[in-house]
């Protein structure tokens, strides 16, 4: 006689010692699903010492779903643990649920590695229309999206702490503010789709203007394939800001984030897609009640299924710049936001964390 599943979802991740955004926000998504439903989910851990093919067998016969959170970034070593897991979960029929970030901004190698995971999963998540528009033009795996491709509202993966740290650079930024520098911020890992380049062309424009910015990146680059830290660094020697610049690397705690949040003018994210619903790390900038200025959205539809995300855009909080505006206009609107800051809305960090559970627990 078969017993019942014991859990109702099982989390793949990668356990708490790969500290990224990606691992965190499995993380922060099985525990919002736990406090609305206790003892409905477990975790099964996958690295390359932990998790072999009986410990995967075991753990998913325990549940009646799998979740599977992609691109797994934390899985570049073991990308075929989670694949296993996913066929093994099909085999014992149990419900496969991908959670896919992103498709066109991926490295077209990292794709490939996905489609597999495309194929076995039941059901697939994903936070932009922008996003699942891509994936459906896809002429390998565009078919995915028709067995069932379903929206989720994204939350930050970072929330506003009670009390911030200092720190070295901190205390540099402060010092730059006293001075009279404007200091424009970029917070989250630097990679091709979100142009890091970019911002280094506005930030030679307001330099020219005579308004001595300096450039923080908040954040540290993905390794890959690609020259993007060695692209970023050339073009700002050619641009003549390789002094006004300053990539801080990987940055350990909430406390320290917004520690140097608390010395940024304004935050930029000159964006050739445009902004979309998946953009965590601008809902993480928000809290900082920093203007944050953005490339406006491809499609008009694009935040009509997250309505708090749609939110901020309406009060100003996100400061849209017209898609295909030139470097000037970022320029121009970033000095125009410098003034001193409003009384700032209370954000909900929670309640954005109960939308995403519920609409992930719905498929599970």
């Amino acid at each position: 006689m078969t017993s019942e599943p014991a859990y109702q979802a099982l989390f793949l991740g990668a356990g708490p010692q790969m500290q990224c955004g990606v691992g965190q926000f499995t993380r922060l998504l099985q525990q919002a699903i736990e406090k609305t439903d206790p003892g409905s989910c477990t975790a099964l851990t996958l690295t390359r010492s932990q998790g072999s093919a009986a410990d995967i067998w075991r753990a998913i016969r325990s549940a009646r779903g799998v979740a599977c959170n992609f691109p797994i970034v934390a899985w570049k070593r073991v990308m075929f643990r989670p694949l296993l897991a996913m066929a093994m979960a099909r085999l014992l029929r149990r419900r496969v649920v991908l959670i896919q970030h992103e498709w066109n901004g991926l490295h077209r190698l990292r794709r490939i590695t996905y489609i597999p995971a495309l194929l076995l999963a039941n059901t697939i998540v994903m936070f932009s229309p922008l996003v699942r528009r891509e994936l459906a033009e896809d002429p390998v795996v565009g078919w995915t999206v028709r067995k069932k491709c379903v929206l989720a509202p994204l939350p930050p993966n970072v929330g506003a702490p009670a009390e911030v740290a200092d720190s070295g650079l901190r205390q540099r930024l402060a010092e730059a503010r006293e001075s009279g520098r404007l200091v424009i911020g970029h917070f989250g890992s630097i990679y091709p789709a979100k142009q890091p380049n970019a911002l280094l062309n506005i930030g030679a424009i307001l330099k020219q203007r005579g308004l001595k910015p300096l450039i923080v990146y908040i954040g540290s680059f993905i390794r890959g394939v690609d020259k993007v830290e060695q692209q970023f660094y050339a073009h700002a020697a050619e641009l003549d800001v390789s002094d006004d610049v300053i990539v801080s690397g990987y940055v350990g705690s909430s406390q320290e984030v917004f520690g140097l949040f608390g010395e940024i003018d304004a935050f930029c994210y000159p964006l050739d897609e445009g902004l979309t619903a998946r953009r965590s790390s601008i809902l993480t900038c928000v809290q900082s009640g920093r203007p944050v200025i953005v490339s406006g959205p491809a499609l008009a539809n694009e935040f009509d299924h997250h309505p708090r995300f749609k939110e901020l855009i309406d009060r100003g909080a996100i400061a849209l710049v017209a898609r295909g505006s030139d470097d000037d206009a970022y320029a121009d609107r970033i000095a125009a936001a410098l003034k001193p800051p409003s009384a700032q809305a209370p954000f909900d960090f929670y309640g954005w964390w109960q939308d995403a559970a519920e609409a992930v627990r719905a498929q599970l």
